[in-house]
C-alpha cells in the first residue's frame, strides 16, 4: 500500500508541480484512509476499497466533526488517488467513479480593521531583542504585501531589496510562479533594521540563505511563524481566531477599500482567476454601505 501510495506522491510532485503543503496533506489524507481499511478488517490493499467503504469514511469523519472544507479536501485526495491507481492499470476499477465531492458553503475570509492592524503591528516594537525586530519585519511585510505566510517563511535574503529608490520583495507563490510586490517605507525600516542588525546576531551559519530565522539560526517554519503571531494576537486583544492568512486577507480587503483596481490586487495576491480576488469585494462593498448608511439622509 506504501509503495502506491509513494508513487502517487512522486507523481503529483513530478508531474503535477504540487506544492510540499499539497503533498503533505494528501499523504496525510490517504494514510487516514489506510488505518480506517485496516480498523475495518480488509487492510490487504488498495483494492479493497469499494464505493462504501469510502462513503462509510466520509460519514465517520462528519461524525467525527471534521469541518466541511477538511472533509472535501480529504475527498478530493481520495478521488485522486483511485483516478491515478485507475489510470495507470494498478486497479481493474475506479471505487471513487461518480462519487459527488461533498458541497462547501463558502465562507467570506475573516479580515481586522486598520486600527487592529497597528494594535498587533506594535506589539514586536514594545521588545527590542532580536526575535522581536525580526517579529515586527515579518508582520510589516506580510501586511504590506499580502504574501502567503508559506511565501512569507521561503524567503531568501536575495529575495529582498530595501536599498534602492523603489524597495520590493520577489516571492514564489502557488505553481512556482514568481511575482514582484512593492513595499512601502515602514516595511522598509523594519526590514532593513532586522537584516542590518538583528539578523547577523541570530545566525550561526555564514552561509544561511533563509531571511527569517529562529533562535537556531535556522529558517523559520510556518508553525514556528503562526505560534509568533498567535502570541501578539493574545497580547493586542485581537479575536482568537486570527491567523496568518488574517492578514492576507486583511491586505486584499484595505487595499480594495483604499481604491487600488481589483486586477492590481489579483496580481499583489498572485491569484491566477481573478474570481478568486472577487470575494474580498464583499467585504470592500460592505464597507461602503456602513459608510453610504450614515451619511444618506434617507438612508437612517
Amino acid at each position: 500500500m506504501e509503495n502506491h501510495l509513494s508513487t502517487f506522491l512522486d507523481f503529483l510532485s513530478a508531474e503535477k508541480g504540487a506544492s510540499g503543503n499539497t503533498i503533505a496533506a494528501y499523504r496525510n489524507d490517504l494514510e487516514q484512509l489506510a488505518k480506517y481499511l485496516k480498523a475495518s478488517g480488509d487492510g490487504k490493499g488498495w483494492e479493497k476499497v469499494d464505493r462504501v467503504l469510502i462513503q462509510d469514511f466520509i460519514l465517520n469523519l462528519k461524525e467525527r466533526k471534521y469541518a466541511e472544507t477538511t472533509v472535501a479536501r480529504k475527498v478530493a485526495a481520495i478521488r485522486s488517488f483511485f483516478g491515478f491507481l485507475s489510470a495507470e492499470g494498478i486497479l481493474a476499477d475506479n471505487p471513487t467513479e461518480g462519487l459527488a465531492s461533498p458541497r462547501v458553503g463558502k465562507m467570506l475570509p475573516k479580515a481586522i480593521t486598520p486600527n487592529e492592524v497597528d494594535e498587533l503591528l506594535e506589539q514586536p516594537c514594545k521588545r527590542s531583542t532580536p526575535e522581536a525586530r525580526r517579529d515586527r519585519a515579518m508582520l510589516e511585510l506580510l501586511y504590506a504585501t499580502g504574501m502567503r505566510v508559506t511565501e512569507l517563511v521561503s524567503l531568501d535574503l536575495a529575495n529582498v531589496s530595501v536599498d534602492g529608490k523603489n524597495p520590493f520583495v520577489r516571492c514564489t507563490g502557488k505553481g512556482a510562479k514568481e511575482r514582484i510586490i512593492p513595499i512601502h517605507d515602514q516595511a522598509t525600516e523594519a526590514l532593513e533594521e532586522y537584516v542590518n542588525e538583528a539578523r547577523p546576531l541570530m545566525v550561526r551559519n555564514k552561509n544561511e540563505n533563509a531571511l527569517f530565522v529562529n533562535r537556531r539560526g535556522e529558517r523559520l517554519t510556518r508553525q514556528g511563524f503562526w505560534l509568533i503571531l498567535k502570541g501578539y494576537a493574545k497580547a493586542a486583544n485581537l479575536r482568537d481566531d486570527v491567523t496568518p492568512h488574517t492578514l492576507r486577507h486583511s491586505f486584499a480587503t484595505h487595499m480594495l477599500r483604499g481604491g487600488m483596481p481589483l486586477r492590481h490586487v489579483q496580481e499583489m495576491l498572485g491569484h491566477a482567476n481573478i474570481s478568486t480576488t472577487q470575494v474580498y469585494t464583499h467585504l470592500a462593498t460592505d464597507h461602503v454601505r456602513e459608510v453610504y448608511e450614515k451619511a444618506h439622509p434617507r438612508a437612517s
